[in-house]
């Protein structure tokens, strides 16, 4: 008899992100670095890493990486990120560290990281702990980190984002495959396309020892009310069907801005002057999507937090293209100042 459906839907899931995996290391070697004689005396790497909270969405992950991994030659290692916040942290991360070496994976690592303020609460955790991320797997050479985020994750980050009116690069929402520092491809996130329920069924039928976070049920954080009295409000007003319609519009919305991404990455060098400042008349002709994405981007090599950016800081700096009145400079996150100088838009460190 097979595996419980649950079971085996996470551990298709994995061994489909895997074959990816191990297919963009063989592209990869295929091509030689500059200097090099041949492509393959340096083997891509074989360690895959899950970061596991000890939650039944990680958990699972771990399990089901734990089973899938050696079938296909990949080593599987483990982290999980201690960030401080609780008393007796430290003493779960070491008990999570545990369990997963009792699943056969190895390397396993702990890390403790301090969590800033900046961006609010969730903002400066998630920054601290994918810091730690890309330093472990940086460490160990790690040629992936699997993620445990959910559809229900999901849907909640598309309303999020809907909440800030950030646009349509927040209402993507996560990307099945994104990147770290020096590594594009970095982190993996399988069950996007799953429940969460099925997640922790898969840990339960597997008798796996799970965690559940206090902060996922606190109402101080933005997301655990949303998770609590948000989506359900709006399934009791619209019916069932609401996180698979927000997952469908986060994917939607992601190939929107990836298209509009690329038109404002070709635009950017026809509206710059030989002295590479922005040409207002130039920007102008733009549409406003591709306008404002080449206006961000500006703003955030200047120096301001890509996080702490808002729709309505770029909404400012528009108009100063848009509905030019004399008006004074702008002032940004990142001490960053945007102003109008002679037909030039400047953005620069104040």
């Amino acid at each position: 008899m097979g595996p419980h459906p649950a079971v085996a839907a996470i551990r298709l899931a994995v061994r489909r992100v895997l074959h990816d995996i191990l297919n963009d290391h063989h592209a990869s070697a295929d091509r030689p670095a500059p200097g090099e004689q041949s492509p393959h005396e340096r083997p891509p790497s074989s360690l895959v890493l899950v970061a596991c909270s000890g939650g039944a969405d990680s958990m699972a992950l771990a399990s089901a990486l734990a089973f899938e991994a050696p079938k296909l030659g990949i080593r599987a290692g483990g982290v999980t990120v201690d960030h401080g916040l609780q008393p007796g942290s430290d003493l779960r991360a070491e008990e999570v560290a545990l369990r997963l070496r009792e699943l056969g994976l190895d390397p396993v690592e702990s890390t403790a990281v301090t969590v800033g303020r900046e961006g609010g609460p969730e903002a400066a955790a998630r920054d601290a702990r994918y810091a730690a991320l890309d330093a472990v797997a940086e460490r160990h050479g790690a040629a992936a980190v699997l993620l445990g985020h959910t559809r229900d994750d999901q849907a909640e980050t598309v309303l999020l984002g809907l909440a800030r009116g950030s646009g349509t690069r927040s209402l993507s929402g996560m990307a099945a495959v994104s990147g770290g520092p020096g590594a594009a491809r970095r982190y993996r996130r399988p069950f996007l396309e799953l429940d969460r329920q099925i997640a922790r069924k898969a840990c339960m039928v597997q008798s796996l020892p799970v965690w559940d976070d206090p902060h996922n049920t606190d109402p101080a954080y933005t997301r655990s009310r949303l998770r609590h009295e948000g989506l359900p409000a709006l399934e009791k007003a619209l019916g069932k069907g609401v996180v698979e319609a927000l997952a469908r519009t986060a994917q939607l919305s992601r190939d929107d801005a990836d298209a509009l991404d690329a038109w404002a990455r070709r635009a950017e060098a026809s509206v710059r002057d030989a002295a590479g400042l922005l040409e207002c008349a130039k920007l102008y002709a733009l549409p406003p999507a591709v306008r404002r994405r080449i206006l961000r981007q500006a703003a955030i090599e200047a120096g301001a937090p890509a996080g702490s950016l808002f729709a309505r800081h770029i909404e400012e700096v528009d108009r100063l293209i848009t509905g030019w009145r004399g008006q004074g400079a702008i002032n940004l996150p990142g001490k960053v100042v945007a102003q109008r100088q002679g037909g030039r838009l400047v953005i620069r460190q104040g």
